[in-house]
């Protein structure tokens, strides 16, 4: 498609839209996707942390639905973006990690991971492009990380796109904008989404707005530090910059809400809050490295498919449209295209693997079988010591199962009755772990999934 012939059909769209809601349909909501970085499933005070202190989040999840058995499609940060804005499983894309290959001594283990694709294709439609195309403005600032160029925020549905990563101070964004010295990454990317809601008229709008925060390097601002060094630990959660990196994220998520109210745009707008993969923590306990975090009682962290390297928060709130509350439905990152596409009233291009969240959100229950994970590669965690070798996952109900793909192993747990993974059952119960793994080897055939392959 030319970009005439793209802008004519989002004037096309638009025009359609506007032409609905002046017959009087129902207006499609404003969505604000906030999405924060490395954020583990208890590093929030209403998910269980007594020492880190997140007043504005918290209250945004006491006004949501809220689903704990929330997960990201991949146990780091690229594969989970990609899903997100794909609607489509790693093994689809091909982005299943963060990187190439290289970026560990994979020649140490006995199989060459999967090549990973850095870049997401031009094949892959975006929830962006599908939203524009269906009439929304749409902007993003933050971590974008699926590539750049023609895999540009700016060429994959987002009329205005503003990327910084890396650094928390003295950071570069791209587009090249000034900034003042000593600004915060978290303060300046929340100042540019409450200018685009000051701006938006009566056209809905999509704000994607993927923190960078709470990502290495640890970098905050010292007068929060100083407020957290006085703090008593809690639990495993005792670092106080860390600590000030969340409350700075936390005070965003306030800024974006307030000015939703200000602007009275609160009662017509969806907020989804979630993580792209579990907190850099649960390595001491597998005694592979140092934790920045503490994700127990979920085993494991970032870069490994145990709970505390995949389930995260999931927080929706719609005043008026969606009942505060909690749904046990397990959801992952997939789901949101095609539930931001449903709710508003727009159709997808091509079949996704996720679902839409709009039976649960409208007080109903989900019904999918089974979600997996597939993880074809290798992360190191220090000399000698590895976050996860290559692995695929499957949960069905309350069972999930675990198959590394080196030596076979499998490793069956009742998340019902061992949330922290610790009682193996596959050897108790052979039958069913062979059962799950069928299913689990069918799914990846299905999918097109590719496995490392012996040197």
């Amino acid at each position: 498609m030319t970009r005439r012939d793209w802008l004519q059909q989002t004037v096309a769209s638009a025009a359609a839209a506007a032409l609905a809601r002046s017959a009087g349909a129902a207006r499609p909501p404003n969505i604000v996707f906030i999405l924060a970085d490395d954020l583990g499933w208890t590093d929030l005070g209403c998910q269980g942390s007594g020492y880190y202190e997140t007043p504005a989040i918290d209250q945004l999840s006491r006004a949501s639905l809220r689903f704990p058995n929330g997960y990201s499609c991949g146990p780091n940060c690229q594969p989970t973006r990609a899903a997100l804005m794909t609607g489509l499983y790693g093994s689809r894309t091909g982005v299943y990690t963060v990187g190439g290959i290289d970026r560990f001594n994979w020649q140490s283990r006995p199989l060459r991971p999967v090549d990973n694709i850095t870049s997401l294709g031009r094949q892959f439609r975006t929830v962006a492009e599908a939203l524009q195309e269906g009439g929304y403005a749409t902007a993003m600032y933050g971590k974008w990380h699926l590539g750049n160029d023609t895999a540009a925020p700016a060429q994959r549905g987002f009329a205005e796109a503003l990327v910084s990563e890396g650094k928390h101070f003295d950071f570069v964004t791209e587009p090249r904008v000034s900034v003042p010295p000593g600004t915060y990454l978290a303060d300046y990317l929340t100042n540019r989404a409450v200018d685009f809601l000051e701006r938006q008229g009566d056209r809905p709008f999509f704000l994607y707005l993927p923190y960078f925060a709470v990502h290495a390097p640890l970098e905050a601002k010292e007068a929060l530090t100083a407020r957290f060094r006085a703090k008593a630990a809690a639990g495993g959660h005792q670092n106080p910059v860390y600590a000030a990196m969340l409350a700075s994220l936390d005070e965003g998520v306030g800024r974006v809400l307030a000015s939703l109210d200000r602007l009275r745009l609160s009662d017509d707008t969806l907020v989804i809050f979630s993580s792209d993969n579990g907190g850099v923590g649960g390595y001491a306990r597998e005694q592979i490295a140092k934790d920045t975090t503490d994700n127990a009682p979920l085993r494991g962290g970032k870069g490994m498919l145990y709970e505390g390297g995949i389930r995260v928060p999931w927080f929706f709130r719609w005043p008026g449209r969606i009942q505060p509350g909690v749904c046990e439905d397990p959801i992952l990152s997939v789901d949101l295209h095609p539930t931001l596409l449903d709710l508003a009233g727009l159709q997808p291009a091509a079949k996704l693997d996720g679902v839409s969240l709009r039976p649960a959100l409208e007080g109903g229950r989900l019904r999918r079988e089974a979600i997996y994970w597939h993880f074809p590669g290798y992360l190191g965690a220090g000399p000698g010591k590895w976050r996860t070798t290559p692995v695929g996952a499957i949960r069905v109900g309350d069972e999930k199962l675990l198959e590394f793909f080196e030596d076979g192993r499998l490793e069956l747990y009742n998340l019902a009755q061992d949330l922290g993974e610790k009682q193996n059952l596959a050897a108790a119960q052979p039958a069913r772990a062979k059962e799950l793994q069928a299913r689990l080897q069918g799914w990846r055939q299905a999918t097109g999934a590719k496995l490392p392959t012996h040197r």
